[in-house]
Parts: C-alpha cells; sequence; structure tokens
C-alpha cells in the first residue's frame, strides 16, 4: 500500500545534484537534516551514493519501484520520512498547479 504524500516538489531538471540542494534549502526546519534520499532511478540522471549539500553528507538512492516513479524519499534521524511527489520538469503551469495543490492538500 502507498505511502501518503506528504508534499510536492517541482523541479527544473532531472539532474539530482543541481536540483537537490535548493530542494534541501526549502524545507521546513522542522523536518531536520535530511542525510538520506531515494528516487526512481529510470526518472532521474545519475545519482552518486552522496553528495555534499551546505556541509553535510547527503546518502543518495535510487529505486525502480514501480508504485512510485514520480516520488522523492527524504529521511531525518529521529524526525521522520517525506515522501514528495516529483512534478515533471517539462510540466506546463497550468497543469502543475492542480498537482501541487493535491498534493498540499494530502491528497495525490
Amino acid at each position: 500500500m502507498p505511502r501518503p504524500i506528504d508534499g510536492a516538489w517541482w523541479p527544473r531538471s532531472y539532474d539530482l545534484l543541481a536540483e537537490l540542494p535548493s530542494l534541501l534549502a526549502g524545507l521546513p526546519c522542522a523536518w531536520g537534516h535530511i542525510t538520506s534520499v531515494t528516487v526512481n532511478g529510470a526518472t532521474w540522471s545519475a545519482v552518486p551514493g552522496r553528495m555534499l549539500v551546505s556541509n553535510q553528507v547527503v546518502r543518495l538512492g535510487r529505486t525502480v519501484a514501480a508504485s512510485a516513479p514520480h516520488t522523492i524519499v527524504l529521511l531525518a534521524p529521529g524526525r521522520g520520512r517525506w515522501d514528495l511527489l516529483v512534478v515533471p520538469p517539462d510540466t506546463t503551469e497550468e497543469a502543475a498547479e492542480p498537482l501541487m495543490a493535491g498534493a498540499a492538500s494530502g491528497h495525490d
């Protein structure tokens, strides 16, 4: 059974190394320090095992789970797990708005 979606993210590209720092910088402080990120391996360009973001090491993982092709999973020790809907970068603003609103209200 899929997990509920905790929010949405609309990156500009599928280059995780370029996009992830902005995502992590914009997260609520209450989420704590994200130490692990998992993305769909079939969707994102090359993903190294880890990267440095704001002087912190973040472990990066890939999955090929068919149940969640457009999600990113964020983990923060002692704080929790958050699953975000990834709005494809080439989505028009008109199409992205209802996706983002649905994710924000807890309905994916």
